[in-house]
């Protein structure tokens, strides 16, 4: 392992040097600064984690507070969690893992460890009781979703009150009356969390103002659970043509219920998703679906950390605009 002495007799200067270039306690001119930076390059010499928090009083970590839950679809959360990690590195820091099922505790440990430099919560809920932990420590931090209260927070999300919103317009453009929202488990409403809900209350407001009649049925995900979502829709109203999906585990058992039930899909029901592309190519007929940008939430949150621990905080709300793309799962309505 490449020692601080090492770099120090590459570069030409003493170990001290070394140090206050890594950590930015002293000024260092620029031409010494270069040559040290160079010789970190070529040795490939990385700080010791320990002597970085001694020096520079920063750990150079980040703690990433990912879901530990069996209703959330790990394929997006760990999209995210690499493009916070791929992010972290291009600042020179590294990722702590956390997961959400310790709460409020394992947040406030690592805020009075001074393990981590700084926070980021994903799985955020409306009345999220992590927030009060951060406001209380002074925890640099950022969210990745968005709470009922964001004042004094970073936030950064998906805008899905209007990801809804798009799946009643479009559905509605095609002439479509009775629609269905099949979304996530019971326990993902329980526990308000925000995608869930702003998702269905964009959707549900949008359909009222186009006229819409709705039923929202909550789905574990499973083939029995959708089988079961479906059965109910159809008997409280038969003329359901409509179908919006949140939840990423019931879209095939939907597509295949409704072929056993002998709806043909686009023509006799029309189904849009709320889901990641690769997941609405992957289908047969491909998803008529509404996406947005995993990776640009995690690397947008590290931003507003970094900031925040730069002395620059930031107290913003951004949303990543929904984009919802047609394709052979939606079509007219059905001339009755």
């Amino acid at each position: 392992m490449v020692t601080l002495a090492e770099v120090a007799k590459a570069a030409g200067v003493s170990p001290s040097t070394v140090s206050y270039v890594l950590s930015g306690k002293r000024s260092i001119s620029e031409p010494t600064r270069q040559r040290v930076e160079e010789a970190i390059n070529e040795l490939g010499y990385h700080p010791n984690a320990g002597a970085r928090a001694l020096a520079g009083k920063r750990s150079h970590i980040i703690a990433l507070v990912v879901p530990l839950r069996t209703d959330v679809y790990v394929p997006i959360m760990m999209e995210i969690a690499i493009s916070v990690t791929m992010a972290a590195r291009q600042f020179g820091y590294d990722v702590l893992l956390i997961t959400n099922d310790e709460g409020p505790d394992g947040v406030r440990r690592v805020a009075r460890s001074g393990l981590a430099d700084g926070v980021i919560l994903m799985d955020v809920q409306l009345d999220d009781p992590r927030i009060a932990v951060l406001r209380e420590t002074g925890t640099q931090a950022a969210l990745i979703g968005l709470p009922r209260d964001a004042r004094g927070l970073a936030c950064v999300d998906h805008d899905f009150a209007r990801a809804g919103a798009l799946c009643a317009e479009h559905l509605a453009g095609l002439g479509h009356r009775e629609v269905a929202f099949i979304g996530y488990s019971p326990a993902v409403y329980q526990r308000h969390s925000g995608y869930a809900e702003r998702t269905l209350t964009g959707f549900q407001e949008a359909a009222q103002e186009l006229g819409l009649r709705v039923l929202h049925r909550p789905c574990e995900g499973t083939y029995e659970s959708t089988a079961g979502a479906l059965s109910r829709i159809l008997a409280d109203r038969p003329g359901t043509t409509g179908f919006v999906v949140q939840n990423e585990g019931a879209i095939g058992p939907l597509l295949s219920l409704l072929r056993t039930s002998g709806r043909v899909v686009p023509e006799d029901a029309s189904v849009v998703a709320l889901c990641p592309e690769p997941l609405a190519d992957q289908f047969s007929p491909r998803l008529t679906a509404v996406t947005g940008p995993a990776r640009e939430l995690g690397t947008r949150a590290v931003e507003l950390v970094m900031s925040r621990l730069d002395g620059r905080p930031t107290d913003e709300v951004t949303l990543l605009t929904p984009v919802l793309t047609p394709r052979e799962s939606s079509g007219p309505a059905p001339v009755t």
